[in-house]
């Protein structure tokens, strides 16, 4: 039991809030987060940033907690800024999801359901085809560089421990989901569009011909033109995330400032 006195108490403080930090990260956010990956990978992953991360921060002057209260807030804080972070872009990725179920909706095809283990529940086939190509999208543009370097910034804007109380957090939080709602209409807007206008060319035939059946018509028309118009505006849609993307990121790291 020797070794246990070459620990140097002070690093290994530090090293466990760097780890709770990245955990918080690996935790929420869709890249590295997602229940696809599994919770042995996702621990690695966090492990891992954290032994990269806490050697940079070795210079910081850590003052020791005292007392287990004390040591429980320093981690609750740094738990915060690392799932500020993930949740930032989870944020975003869900409006892509409302975009999809805005078109289920829309086109009568909520029935067909699948299980999304991301959200626990079924969720309409739109909703995670949009999903998963936004999060294709976000790979491709960078945004998984781009969350890794704005854990990178919090360290060196917020050292570990000495993260304060983040008033303008919520309003923020609040900022992104309005921003989220945007990216969901943007996304959703040219297949509803074409499907309210099909609608309103199907009432007017069957006012024209009664005799038609309107309702078999119109739901084979309505599917037929929701993965028309999807299939041509589905990459377009994904690709406005990427004008979201740096600007929440910027926004959560002005925001945890002390």
């Amino acid at each position: 039991m020797n070794w246990l006195n070459l620990i140097n108490p002070e690093k290994f403080l530090l090293f466990t809030l760097v780890l709770i930090r990245t955990s918080g990260l690996v935790v929420t956010a869709p890249i590295f987060g997602t229940r696809d990956i599994p919770a042995q990978v996702r621990v690695l992953l966090a492990l891992a940033l954290a032994v990269l991360i806490a050697p940079t921060q070795w210079h910081r002057p850590l003052a020791e907690p005292g007392t287990t209260l004390m040591y429980l807030v320093l981690v609750g804080s740094e738990l915060l800024v690392g799932m500020c972070l993930g949740l930032a872009i989870a944020i975003l990725l869900t409006g892509l999801h409302l975009a999809g179920e805005m078109i289920g909706y829309t086109s009568g095809m909520m029935l067909a359901d699948i299980y999304d283990p991301n959200f626990d529940n079924q969720t309409p086939i739109f909703s995670r085809l949009i999903f998963l190509v936004g999060a294709a999208v976000l790979v491709c543009l960078g945004g998984h560089r781009a969350i890794m370097a704005a854990l990178l910034d919090t360290f060196a804007t917020i050292p570990p421990g000495t993260v304060g109380v983040p008033h303008s957090l919520p309003e923020t939080m609040v900022l992104l989901v309005g921003q989220s709602f945007v990216l969901a209409v943007r996304a959703a807007m040219p297949v509803v569009a074409s499907l309210l206008l099909a609608t309103l060319v199907l009432g007017l035939i069957a006012r024209t011909v009664p005799q038609l059946n309107i309702l078999m018509v119109g739901f084979g028309l309505n599917s037929l033109i929701a993965m028309g118009v999807l299939s041509l505006t589905i990459g377009a849609a994904a690709w406005a995330l990427q004008d979201y993307v740096e600007p929440a990121l910027e926004s959560i790291q002005e925001a945890l400032l002390p």
